[in-house]
């Protein structure tokens, strides 16, 4: 090869690996790599925080004073006075008055409106993360879905794999006299029942694919990478601490807890209500004909109408009580939820074991016998077969198991929050 068709060949591959360096990797292989495209790019979370991003700039615009008023009035606009035309222009009349007025909310007031912004914006970042809680939930579902798909799409290509053999060894024990033709005939139709379930698990799989990529934002079809293993489950966990955690920091008990102090501060609002607002101004008089002058302006609300502050006082008062019963139903609602999770997860952790230590090695045995009852000439393929069976059997109800425990492990930290 010529110096110049060995640098040809070299750029290529240099061009070449570029190119593959430049694609994204395709996501899918754990469930971290969707969660971060989830935050990313799920269109309803991006919503969550737009809105939370406005009640935050709420909050530098709460406890501002009023826009100052500026009036102008015309004196004697006739000029009845000096004798002249009716005219409407400043400085063409008997006198004009050029006023600026400032509204002054009453003591307190600028206060409590920031105070009940702040609460505002913290409800709806709790709100956010009780949306961010629910989306991880439903991704690690859909995602664990997905690997069940997978897994089972693996178990049944293996199954697949041995039942070819079993049914080339049954046909030749036939050929041979040994065999009958309905162990061939049996053979036959597992390995076609056997590609039916495979035509099941893949529809079961491309709906898991569609549900994940409609919670990254993305299409339908859009490719996935084969799910690694996930990480191993805990090995014990404590309901006390659970539950202690779900009621200090579920995003939904944290706001009917801030919808508890916003209640208390429109209360407060209520009630200087009954104080009066102010207002004071500067007035420059230009008469016409004569010497200028100011004058001062001081202005205070008569809160006249107190049968109308009465009722907002009773409705504040009405509505504290409402959202401090809120935040009770949401802590016993939360409770009852993570009880419930909680026995799921000790039923699925408890056939975990069940099947993982004790029928699943019984089972192999089963089949391990058969299979030399097999070669030996003492056992027929329809016993293989129903020994295979069961080692598929519970290897899949080994791996339902698994993704319940893995469910109901999603389910307590969507309540709780990280589980160490």
């Amino acid at each position: 090869m010529s110096a110049f068709m060995r640098l040809a060949s070299l750029l290529a591959c240099l061009a070449t690996s570029s190119v593959a360096l430049a694609q994204p990797a395709v996501p899918g292989a754990d469930v971290d790599s969707l969660l971060a495209l989830a935050r990313q790019d799920n269109p309803a979370f991006a919503a969550e925080g737009f809105e939370t991003q406005a009640a935050r700039e709420r909050v530098g615009a709460a406890g501002a004073l009023p826009d100052p008023r500026f009036e102008l009035e015309l004196m004697d606009a006739t000029n009845t006075m000096s004798g002249g035309s009716t005219s409407v222009l400043p400085g063409q009349v008997g006198e004009t008055r050029y006023r600026i007025v400032q509204p002054l909310p009453g003591w307190g007031k600028r206060a409590l409106e920031t105070e009940a912004a702040v609460a505002s914006a913290a409800q709806a970042e709790a709100a956010r993360d009780g949306a961010w809680r629910t989306l991880e939930a439903a991704v690690r579902s859909a995602w664990l879905r997905y690997y069940q798909a997978e897994q089972e799409l693996q178990f049944s290509r293996e199954q697949q794999t041995l039942l070819r053999g079993i049914e080339a060894a049954a046909l030749a024990r036939y050929r041979s006299g040994e065999g009958s033709q309905q162990d061939v005939l049996q053979a036959q139709r597992e390995a076609s029942a056997q590609r039916l379930d495979v035509l099941a698990i893949e529809q079961r799989r491309q709906a898991a694919v569609a549900q994940l990529n409609a919670l990254l934002g993305r299409a339908p079809d859009a490719p996935l990478a084969a799910p690694l293993a996930p990480t191993p489950l805990p090995a014990r966990l404590e309901f006390a601490t659970l539950v202690e955690r779900a009621r200090l920091a579920h995003p939904e008990v944290r706001a009917e807890a801030i919808g508890v102090d916003a209640a208390r501060i429109e209360r407060e609002r209520a009630r200087r209500e009954r104080q009066p607002d102010y207002a004071v101004g500067v007035t420059y008089n230009r008469p016409r004909e004569g010497r200028e002058s100011w004058d001062l302006m001081f202005e205070m609300m008569i809160p006249l109408q107190q049968g109308v502050r009465d009722a907002r006082e009773r409705e504040t008062a009405a509505l504290g009580l409402a959202a401090e019963a809120r935040r009770r139903a949401a802590e016993t609602r939360i409770a009852g939820e993570l009880g419930a999770a909680w026995s799921s997860w000790r039923a699925a952790s408890d056939s975990l074991q069940l099947l993982r230590t004790t029928l699943l090695p019984q089972a192999e045995a089963g089949r391990d016998a058969a299979r030399a009852g097999l070669a030996g000439n003492q056992v027929g393929v329809g016993e293989v077969l129903m020994a295979e069976g069961q080692v598929l059997d519970t290897r899949l109800a080994l791996l339902q198991a698994e993704i319940e425990a893995r469910m109901a492990l999603i389910e307590l930290q969507r309540l709780s929050g990280e589980l160490e």
